[in-house]
């Protein structure tokens, strides 16, 4: 296989992928306090569904941003580049598509907590056993991409950073 098609190790994405996290954290930390000068929010109740809805949409322009110039900063890291199926880089549609996709890692545990009254440990139980599944599920995929990446049409491959 062409070292531009090399998939990523499971470990070296999800090793991204908490980096990912750590970084998205500076991002939602600065977009929430915008959020609340803008706003004049003055508890931390206050607004919080509109809160949700903005720190949604930045975390969307943030990955649509840069999946389509090919990495995130996390990515660079790693040595992670996406591409669509033929190998090019995908466009901002494409990638908006991947991370609608990409809650489908969050949304399921979320939803089946949601009419029960779960205490904290049952619930990060059930989250982070949906995680491991999901992850695991790539080994189901021909190129061994996540699930989301098939259903988006797009890749992880093994590439070194795109700038310096």
């Amino acid at each position: 296989m062409d070292q531009n098609f090399k998939t990523p190790s499971i470990g070296v994405r999800m090793a991204c992928w908490m980096y990912e996290g750590m970084l998205m954290f500076a991002v939602y930390f600065l977009a929430a306090y915008l959020f609340g000068a803008l706003s004049q929010t003055r508890h931390g109740l206050d607004n919080r569904h509109a809160l949700q809805g903005f720190l949604f949409v930045v975390a969307g322009i943030y990955f649509v941003w840069f999946w389509s110039k090919g990495q995130t900063l996390a990515m660079k890291t790693w040595n992670i580049r996406i591409v669509d199926n033929s190998g090019n880089p995908i466009s901002q549609l494409r990638a908006l598509s991947r991370y609608a996709l990409s809650w489908l890692w969050f949304l399921p545990p979320f939803a089946a907590v949601a009419p029960f009254h779960l205490s904290i440990p049952e619930i990060l139980t059930l989250v982070l056993g949906w995680i491991a599944f999901w992850a695991l599920l790539s080994r189901l995929q021909p190129n061994r991409q996540f699930l989301h990446d098939a259903m988006a049409g797009t890749r992880l491959v093994v590439s070194p950073p795109l700038s310096k």
